[in-house]
């Protein structure tokens, strides 16, 4: 395969799908193998996940880097919040107030992924990087968004102390946070484990890229326990097959464990965040060999959209979740996932 093969359009469309489906819960992976086998021809050779020392695998990494950068810039407020906690906490042994507890439970339930990704990525991706297998998971990614969805409707789900002190989840009929605390509200902090000390009471720190106060959902996620936490986290580990959201996963098993799907969703959003880093740090360097020579300007163009796209995916769907479910996504991945299995077996 000539290591020169990737286009300017191939770029700027991948960069594109990545931008929107590594956010949106109907996985990047999957449709990221699916769409170049569908357009065929020069596509399906050059955009092959699982061809012997294909560039592509390293582009779809710089592009996630690039969504990794929307992420951070996008929650730089929640990030300087919790960086600051991170190393408060370090400083002073201890964990007092929601913005510390919520870097260390972002750092614990990352681990799994990480372990899981560094053992499992490469048989995964050349096992089942292939557009039948990502199709069929497509399809069950959303069987399992309908499913949760329908477990919500259906039973009692713990409910979570908010930054204001009160409940913000119980078993919402319609699949949404009906006790929403405005942000800044009142001193109630994590509720669990010496976390109550306001943290996520201070109001005037900034928003999430438009201008709107986080520090009140910051404090309800960081209520979660450490095992609720590992859990959500662990989650992630299922999308190491193509066509499971990394997204879905994680807002699924949120929505499961009491969080809101607002809450839910930014929760996946900043687990995603550093193990798209780290996941940048291992395969960005493969850039600088045989893989990636003759291709580096169509990455960097494929990851300017890719952030742009991340951005404003971003800025629909932390307003989307205030007050929608995830049952539009789960009826296109078993539409899209259909699709795909019929054109594979055809």
């Amino acid at each position: 395969m000539d290591h020169a093969s990737l286009t300017y359009p191939e770029a700027i469309v991948i960069g594109l799908l990545q931008g929107v489906t590594e956010l949106f819960p109907v996985s990047s992976l999957g449709h990221s193998i699916l769409l170049p086998a569908v357009i065929g021809g020069r596509w399906a050779a050059d955009l092959s996940m699982s061809a012997d020392n294909s560039p592509y695998l390293a582009f779809v990494v710089a592009v996630h880097v690039a969504t990794a950068v929307a992420l951070v810039w996008f929650f730089k407020a929640d990030w300087v919040r919790i960086v600051r906690g991170l190393l408060t906490s370090v400083r002073h042994r201890s964990i007092t107030n929601a913005d510390e507890r919520l870097a260390w439970l972002l750092i614990a339930a990352t681990i799994p992924v990480g372990l899981a990704g560094l053992a499992l990525e490469h048989i995964v991706r050349t096992a089942l990087g292939r557009p039948l297998p990502a199709a069929v998971f497509l399809i069950l990614n959303g069987i399992l968004l309908a499913s949760v969805e329908r477990l919500r409707s259906r039973q009692r789900v713990p409910a979570l102390v908010g930054g204001d002190g009160t409940h913000v989840s119980t078993a919402a009929g319609n699949g949404v946070s009906a006790g929403r605390s405005s942000a800044g509200a009142g001193q109630g902090g994590a509720g669990h484990s010496g976390a109550g000390q306001g943290g996520a009471g201070r109001g005037g720190d900034g928003g999430s890229g438009d201008g709107r106060s986080d520090a009140a959902p910051d404090g309800r996620i960081a209520s979660l326990s450490w095992g609720q936490a590992l859990l959500i986290g662990s989650a992630q580990i299922l999308a190491l097959l193509p066509g499971i959201s990394r997204s879905g996963s994680t807002i699924g098993v949120g929505l499961l464990r009491g969080l809101s799907h607002e809450d839910a969703a930014r929760f996946a959003f900043l687990l995603a965040t550093p193990v798209i880093a780290a996941a940048g740090v291992l395969k960005l360097p493969e850039l600088a060999g045989p893989e990636g020579r003759g291709i580096l300007g169509p990455v960097l163009v494929g990851s300017l959209v890719a952030g742009v796209a991340a951005y404003v995916s971003l800025r629909f769907l932390t307003r989307y979740f205030e007050t929608r479910t995830l049952n539009p996504f789960a009826i296109y991945c078993v539409l899209a996932g259909t699709a795909g299995v019929i054109w594979s077996l055809a």
